[in-house]
């Protein structure tokens, strides 16, 4: 009898990577989970009056409360989910969405209201729980992919939600639409009910730059992202949301102001274009980007820099679209590179905890841009806000490039 000879003690068997179908399962369940969270916010205005508070003068800050209280909750979330399990904490961040949507789409008062959205931001967390389920599988090029399918999702729901609310207002106002869209939510737990657990990774206990030099030439483990990577990565997720989202919020008065008469139809098109460009070019900028995502991510604050600062200049139709749509590309290359870079750094690392600290920046860098952009509007106008992302990303891509510049032998690695 033939004994095989044992398998070395290094090599684990190799955990079953989720298929196409798997992935596709997690970004359409964050799409249909989006939808109250990301269309329903644009209509408090609206709301508000139904709950006594008649001028809304609330609004600006209810806006931002799930978000802040997110940023918050979102690392917490990321290491239960690396100790207790990534589809536990992802179904759990479905059915925290459902609880809070059911309670904000009854609630009689501001108050309630308030504390609704409250646990919304706390419970929810569904694009960290998604991303840490699939980091826990996917590596290199397979992450940097889906992530940058899970950010389609979130422009999709971007694009739609808003569209499909306002559809429905005639029949059932924005607030009772919370309730409403609270099965979707419920749904997507269904959903996911039936997908795999992925299995547990957990942090190497060694530094990357004391493992530097020990490799024997066997088969490794991925090579870890050093601390400053991290720090980076992170750094550049709160400066990229804060100055692309600063443009948002006052967009619709700044197309009102330089063409007065344009429709609610066509300045809500103005306000999507840049997310339809990243519907369209995500995949392209994804093959550009994979080698080479410090150059996208120049690139992509380059465009962004662009595309603010011809808003000041934008005084047609035909001008506002075109800057729209180069502020879309900046979007594209920006957000595929920071997905390229963030599956570099879950490379051996619990990916729980790092997507929840990834969209704990995130979320900071949108609560400071809808600071900076409200305290920008009230002193210089609707162009002001733009003119701070450009600032920032001209200096970003600066920051970027000097090293290049300092180290030419860098630009092979692109």
């Amino acid at each position: 009898m033939t004994l095989s000879a044992p398998a070395p003690a290094t090599e684990a068997p190799a955990p079953a990577r989720p298929g196409r179908r798997q992935v596709h399962a997690v970004a359409g369940c964050y799409f249909v989970a989006s939808f109250a969270a990301l269309g329903l916010p644009p209509y408090l205005t609206a709301i508000l009056p139904e709950l006594g508070e008649g001028a809304a003068r609330w609004a600006g800050l209810l806006y931002v409360v799930p978000t802040v209280f997110g940023a918050l909750g979102a690392p917490l979330w990321g290491r239960l989910a690396d100790r207790y399990g990534r589809k536990r904490l992802l179904l759990r961040a479905q059915l925290g969405l459902a609880a809070a949507f059911l309670l904000a789409g009854f609630a009689d008062s501001l108050e309630l209201f308030a504390a609704a959205l409250v646990l919304q931001g706390v419970l929810g967390g569904t694009f960290a729980a998604s991303n840490g389920y699939l980091g826990a599988t996917l590596e290199g090029a397979e992450l940097s992919r889906a992530l940058t399918l899970m950010q389609g999702s979130a422009r999709a729901a971007l694009v739609c939600a808003p569209i499909v609310v306002g559809a429905l207002t005639p029949w059932l106002s924005p607030h009772r639409q919370y309730a409403l869209l609270a099965a979707l939510p419920l749904a997507a737990a269904a959903m996911l009910a039936a997908l795999p657990e992925p299995p547990r990774r957990t942090a190497p206990a060694e530094a990357p730059d004391e493992a530097d030099g020990r490799a024997t030439g066997e088969t490794a483990a991925p090579a870890v992202a050093s601390p400053a990577a991290l720090r980076s990565l992170y750094a550049l997720e709160f400066v990229f949301v804060l100055s692309t989202v600063i443009s948002f919020p006052y967009l619709i008065s700044l197309v009102e102001e330089r063409l007065p008469g344009t429709g609610p139809v066509t300045s809500g098109v103005l306000f999507a274009l840049p997310h339809m460009v990243y519907l369209a070019g995500a995949m392209a900028a994804h093959r550009f980007c994979r080698r080479r995502p410090r150059l996208g991510l120049i690139l992509g604050f380059a465009c962004i820099a662009a595309g603010s600062a011809g808003h000041a200049a934008a005084d047609s139709l035909a001008a506002f679209a075109a800057v729209r749509l180069v502020l879309g590309a900046g979007l594209t290359l920006g957000l595929v590179g920071l997905s390229v870079l963030a599956a570099d750094c879950a490379a051996g690392r619990a990916p729980g905890g790092l997507f929840g600290s990834i969209e704990f920046f995130s979320k900071a860098g949108a609560v400071a841009a809808g600071l900076a952009a409200a305290a920008g509007n009230a002193w210089f106008g609707p162009s002001a806000p733009l003119l701070i992302g450009t600032a920032l990303a001209l200096a970003t891509v600066f920051a970027c490039a000097l090293p290049l510049i300092r180290r030419p032998r860098l630009r092979r690695s692109l």
